[in-house]
């Protein structure tokens, strides 16, 4: 519909397709962090994900404003890692001192956003993986607030 009323009028616009942002309160990395504290399994049939700073994708959605294009077209957001969740769990099980409880295995397909066209846009977010997963790990650990919503990253036949 966007694309179309753009395509009409020669109107600019963006589709700004963003995923798995994330705070302290909520996201794959909350939802993977509180399990592991939990002793809760992971699944990481999902295998692998991007993840990017909430305060991150907010000031890309409004630098977009100045890239509209016409017609509208779309534009990937994400953090630009393709972050292993087996390896997110083992992070913040080495952060809690404790040993992550992982089911599953890695499937081959997944929800991975390309960003590329972002990052040359916007360049490298300001808060990089490694600081959000510390963030986290110290959010879940002193027992930082949730919002109790899951994210559910790792459901694979479309049930939320």
């Amino acid at each position: 519909m966007f694309r179309y009323w753009s395509e009409k009028t020669g109107s600019p616009g963006r589709l700004f397709r963003l995923n798995y942002a994330i705070d302290m309160r909520y996201g794959v990395l909350h939802d993977i962090a509180t399990a592991v504290f939990a002793g809760r399994a992971v699944g990481v049939s999902m295998g692998h994900v991007n993840v990017i700073w909430q305060g991150d994708a907010n000031a890309q959605a409004l630098r977009c404003l100045k890239h509209a294009t016409t017609p509208t077209s779309p534009l990937n957001v994400s953090g630009p890692e393709t972050a292993s969740v087996r390896a997110l769990a083992l992070a913040f099980g080495q952060r809690f001192g404790r040993e992550p409880i992982l089911v599953g295995e890695e499937q081959d397909e997944g929800w991975i956003t390309n960003t590329t066209e972002a990052q040359r846009l916007f360049g490298y977010p300001e808060v990089p993986l490694a600081k959000l997963i510390d963030w986290t790990a110290d959010w879940v650990g002193r027992g930082g607030a949730s919002l109790g919503k899951p994210t559910h990253f790792d459901a694979r036949d479309g049930q939320f």
